[in-house]
């Protein structure tokens, strides 16, 4: 669990969120609940958003350093500490102080993390009423990542992507992620996605064999992700930044999620730092970091 990130001062807690990426998402089909199976393994990084929870008297509060960001029930964490709350029917309330790093509505969880965060510590700051289960549990009826990013390292995810088995994984991987300027619907893409059939579908199980022996060569050779088609087709300019990635010295590189943040892993960290500032002069939502485990 995030219990390690967290510390306690007096009636506050600290934690930090941090971001993921899919190295392959796979659609297994649709439900009857309206949700759809995925096959997905999950890889947490280092960029991270900073969270500052305070007790106070009463009711909820959410700020954040992004002005258009929502500070009432819209917002997931607002909700994380409003069913942590109601849940355990502990007295008073909190005020949730954010600083987002994690570029919002990038396909790298941003928003489940800080739900993730928020339900940990309030946890943590109230003795552990609940146990990791419990915690587990209530994290999913928020959003089908919360689980996972309550946990961080390298995962498979199935069913909506709450069922989360770890993964033996390979040495930290250097990891340049572009945003390109674009809003993507997530419920938009699944809907485009249920109208034709997927072609091709990722081998997920050589994957997970290539993160345990360290193939890092195969697995950026093998990664895919079934959204990207439907999303590079409304937006282009995923497939000009996933091949820049590639002619500046990426192993590999993908979309994450549903997007439209591409990812590229690099095994040379000059060759990443050199790409960095070059898309730096072509993007503003720009960031090197590396894998977390």
């Amino acid at each position: 669990m995030l219990d390690d990130d967290i510390f306690l001062h007096g009636s506050r807690a600290v934690a930090r969120s941090y971001a993921k990426i899919n190295l392959s998402l796979d659609v297994i089909g649709k439900r009857e609940d309206g949700y759809h199976d995925v096959r997905m393994i999950m890889q947490s990084l280092n960029l991270s958003d900073l969270i500052i929870i305070d007790k106070i008297h009463s009711g909820i509060s959410v700020n954040t350093n992004l002005r258009y960001l929502p500070n009432t029930e819209k917002n997931i964490a607002y909700r994380a500490a409003q069913m942590f709350i109601k849940t355990t029917g502990i007295h008073g309330g909190v005020k949730i102080k954010i600083t987002k790093n994690i570029p919002v509505a990038a396909g790298l969880a941003g928003g489940s993390g800080n739900a993730a965060a928020v339900l940990c510590a309030l946890n943590v700051m109230y003795g552990y009423p609940l146990n990791d289960k419990e915690l587990l549990r209530l994290g999913a009826q928020l959003g089908a990542d919360v689980p996972y990013c309550m946990l961080c390292g390298t995962y498979l995810a199935e069913g909506i992507g709450d069922r989360l088995t770890l993964l033996r994984s390979s040495n930290p991987m250097n990891v340049l992620l572009v945003k390109p300027p674009v809003n993507v619907s997530t419920p938009a893409i699944y809907e485009q996605i249920d109208k034709k059939p997927i072609l091709e579908h990722p081998d997920t199980d050589m994957l997970i064999q290539m993160l345990a022996d360290g193939d890092m060569n195969g697995l950026c050779m093998n990664m895919r992700n079934v959204l990207e088609s439907v999303t590079q087709t409304l937006y282009p300019i995923i497939g000009g930044i996933k091949k820049k990635m590639k002619m500046l010295g990426a192993d590999g590189a993908l979309m994450s999620g549903s997007g439209p943040t591409v990812f590229g892993l690099f095994s040379d960290r000059r060759a990443a730092h050199k790409a960095f500032n070059d898309f730096c002069m072509q993007f503003q939502d720009v960031y090197l970091t590396h894998t977390k485990q």
